[in-house]
């Protein structure tokens, strides 16, 4: 299967999971390649956010908290920087601040989904299509990176990071999104 479809695949079964919710721009309505990976998640499990990146990440782990599986959606890598305070600062860093409460368990627990943006058919300038993925592998301690390169490993990772006891930051090249890879 396609890069694409396997993404597809993977967020139907993340929608079909009892616990889960997804949050970030065009989760609701189009407006990016992301989007129509959603067509099998119910919308009911969508929340629609304006352009507010740390706000959403903060979201996002207030809503793990109480129990939820995040999938919190970036379509853009280098707007994800944006977030990085909450991301650093608390989500990483929540298993030693809450001594083990949260962030070790299925409690704290946020699958944090980014595109590294495509540059082709058009190239959307240098602010889109960053990738940072070696930079976070080295700056988070507790929350697991991977970055999707096969279409064959993507159901797998995001399972992965569902069935994980913690949190996972995982990378998709968006480039990849109308390419046949295995």
């Amino acid at each position: 299967m396609s890069y694409f479809d396997e993404l597809t695949k993977a967020m139907t079964w993340l929608g079909q999971q009892p616990d889960t919710v997804f949050l970030g721009q065009c989760v609701e309505y189009p407006g990016n390649a992301m989007f129509k990976t959603l067509a099998g998640v119910p919308k009911e499990k969508c929340i629609e956010l304006p352009v507010a990146e740390e706000m959403q990440m903060g979201i996002s782990l207030g809503m793990a908290l109480t129990g939820k599986t995040v999938i919190s959606i970036y379509p853009r890598f280098d707007f994800l920087l944006l977030a990085m305070n909450q991301l650093l600062n608390h989500l990483d860093k929540l298993p030693a601040f809450s001594n083990g409460q949260f962030g070790v368990d299925r409690r704290g627990k946020v699958i944090i989904r980014v595109g590294i943006g495509s540059t082709k058919p058009l190239y959307p300038g240098v602010q889109h299509c960053g990738d940072y993925t070696g930079a976070l592998m080295k700056m988070l301690n507790n929350v697991a990176v991977c970055r999707l390169t096969q279409s064959s490993d993507i159901l797998p990772v995001y399972t992965g990071a569902y069935e994980d006891s913690g949190s996972n930051l995982i990378v998709e090249d968006m480039n990849l999104y109308n390419a046949q890879v295995e």
